[in-house]
């Protein structure tokens, strides 16, 4: 009568649940990021809709990357925040909090400089070398105003430079979220979103 497993079976036992750890932890990991890139999405999503309610009660104006007002530096989501009123809102379950104000960056530079939603007072970096407004925005269903901020620009004010690969951002599943002018918001990869034109306001 057996009394025990010997040494070959135990071995053998243990590479097999090292075979399926190692097979299961990655797809494990890839279901907690796509967990939190849904909710980085609906973050996205409801700071778009914040935009478009700031929009419209300014004249369907859009405010600058940074602002000016009272001897006082005000930074776009500083414009938002009265419209959500919450402020984990502004931090992607991804990112790491101690790098940047937030998690999103306002486009001030389309895949061309010059061609983003608005830089600062005095370089407004906008085709039409101001404040945007609504009616000014050719496709605004496939021109991005926000998304993900890529990591080496989280250092920076909540800012969104699309001029380069490294600038987009890779942070969910290598990818990152987009909020479009139009109000709706999307997931995209970040070489397909290099390779296109949502970046650029005019075109």
């Amino acid at each position: 009568m057996r009394k025990g497993f010997t040494l070959i079976e135990l071995l053998v036992v243990i590479a097999i649940i090292a075979i399926l750890a190692a097979i299961l932890f990655p797809v494990f990991a890839r279901a907690r990021e796509k967990a939190r890139q849904a909710s980085c999405l609906s973050n996205v999503k409801q700071i778009q809709l914040a935009i478009l309610m700031y929009v419209q009660d300014y004249d369907e104006k859009f405010f600058l990357g940074r602002q000016t007002m009272g001897g006082r530096y005000y930074y776009w989501y500083h414009m938002v925040q009265p419209y959500v009123k919450n402020n984990q809102i502004w931090y992607c379950p991804s990112h790491d909090k101690s790098m940047s104000a937030v998690a999103y960056g306002w486009n001030i530079y389309g895949r061309t400089y010059g061609n983003g939603m608005g830089y600062y007072d005095g370089a407004p970096r906008t085709y039409t070398g101001e404040r945007l407004t609504l009616a000014e925005i050719p496709k605004p269903a496939s021109t991005i105003d926000i998304a993900d901020a890529a990591t080496s620009y989280l250092t920076y004010r909540g800012y969104l430079i699309l001029t380069g690969l490294s600038y987009y951002p890779s942070v969910h599943n290598g990818g990152g979220n987009y909020g479009y002018v139009d109000g709706h918001a999307k997931w995209g990869n970040q070489q397909a979103m290099y390779g296109g034109d949502d970046g650029n306001v005019n075109k």
